[in-house]
């Protein structure tokens, strides 16, 4: 992390910046205030960021004009059926459903019907098998060994390093699983897929994956896994099915040249400011798209832990809707491999590093001394978001516009800290 000498030097250039970018920009922003009370809302991005606080808004009676670059809703959920197949293909990869959270559920559940799905992953690593995540069986199979659960936790704790506050993804991976399974599972599937050594990720990365002693191979554990039976992109489109939306496909919000009453953006943030501080750093996905008679893998996810394999897994598409699987006799799947993003590819994944990222710091400083624009989301916030934590923000960004717009306050860049 940054010091404090070193990140009071950083405040103090952004806002010496930030004073020239709002010079250089006041006429652009000017021409996007509001004339009046009856102007309508502009959100950016038709994902479900955008998506979830458009309905808001216009089930408060306010107008709404959705923009999206793309030719379909949904964003990177989008998905659609194959036309070889019959399968319901998820096209920007996998989307998984899965939540604690009973107001999210709720919500999905009011704009389709969501079918039972419980997602589990499969890895090859050193030519072996595996169930991920680790759990007891993993652990019995990889070290060859009959452990109950309470043996198994001692034996890993026993194998752990020692490091009281980890701090990076390797000493996250070093203190919860040790060095075997680390440099068999992670390792080398993380410089893959993130293009980094992963002693420059934060823990967090880690920290989303469970270590079970049990024999519990799901790999989520929240109440409700579910998965929409008529796809992503139904869902999405039901939710902006309002007559107070416009859903404007394949336009961009830099060639609008109307005035809104507040614009809600859920592109990227760098791309709001016409990347003039540089660009962030994204990883990107190539799919190399296969079909095969019956069955190919047997499974939804097959990873492939090792390095010397160039993707990082294979994705099945019809195990993702395993009550219609049986219908079909041929199979679809996607080979992925990760890269840099360039500036003509589709951002999926942000890159935050361990150490503080002073492009972005100075991007968020910039926003928040901006007027007339919210940003969300996960390009937006520049965050690695599930679908059910990008839901719950979107919802209560929304509360937090209508609140202030009651009020006559107000509105802030950010209601979620990036």
């Amino acid at each position: 992390m940054l010091d404090d000498a070193r990140a009071g030097r950083e405040v103090s250039i952004a806002a010496s910046k930030e004073r020239d970018w709002r010079q250089a920009t006041a006429k652009r922003r000017a021409r996007r205030q509001p004339v009046d009370q009856s102007a309508r809302y502009c959100v950016v991005g038709a994902g479900f960021s955008g998506a979830v606080v458009a309905r808001a808004l216009a089930d408060a009676g306010l107008k709404v004009l959705v923009l999206d670059e793309r030719d379909h809703v949904a964003g990177n959920c989008h998905t659609a059926r194959d036309p070889e197949t019959g399968v319901m293909v998820h096209v920007y990869g996998p989307h998984i459903f899965h939540t604690a959270d009973e107001r999210v559920w709720r919500y999905v559940n009011t704009f389709a019907t969501m079918k039972p799905y419980a997602h589990r992953v499969k890895a090859v690593a050193r030519g072996r098998v595996y169930s991920l995540p680790i759990n007891l069986l993993t652990i019995n199979q990889f070290f060859d060994k009959v452990m109950g659960p309470q043996e198994a936790r001692d034996f890993v704790v026993q194998r752990a390093s020692r490091i009281p506050s980890p701090a990076t993804f390797e000493d996250q991976a070093l203190a919860m699983i040790g060095g075997d399974l680390y440099e068999t599972f992670f390792r080398g599937y993380t410089r893959k897929q993130w293009g980094r050594e992963p002693r420059e990720l934060p823990a967090s990365v880690l920290k989303r994956l469970p270590l079970r002693f049990d024999y519990d191979d799901t790999y989520f554990a929240h109440p409700h896994q579910a998965m929409p039976e008529e796809g992503y992109t139904s869902l999405v489109a039901n939710v902006l099915s309002s007559p107070n939306i416009e859903v404007r496909l394949g336009a961009t919000y830099e060639s609008t040249n109307e005035r809104f009453a507040h614009v809600v953006y859920s592109g990227p943030i760098d791309r709001y400011f016409h990347y003039d501080r540089g660009r962030l750093e994204y990883r990107t996905l190539d799919f190399e798209v296969f079909r095969a008679p019956g069955d190919f893998q047997g499974v939804a996810v097959l990873n492939y832990c090792d390095e010397s394999v160039p993707f990082t897994r294979i994705t099945e598409h019809k195990y993702f809707a395993p009550w219609e699987k049986e219908r079909f006799q041929r199979t679809i799947c996607y080979r992925e491999y990760s890269r840099t993003c360039g500036p003509n590819d589709v951002p999926y994944y942000p890159v935050r590093l361990a150490d503080k990222d002073a492009t972005l710091a100075d991007y968020v400083a910039r926003a928040r001394a901006a007027s007339g624009v919210t940003f969300l989301g996960r390009l937006g916030s520049y965050r690695y978001l599930d679908m059910d934590v990008t839901i719950r923000e979107a919802l209560d960004v929304a509360d937090g516009i209508l609140a202030l717009v009651r009020e006559r306050q107000a509105i802030p860049a950010f209601f979620i800290n990036p």
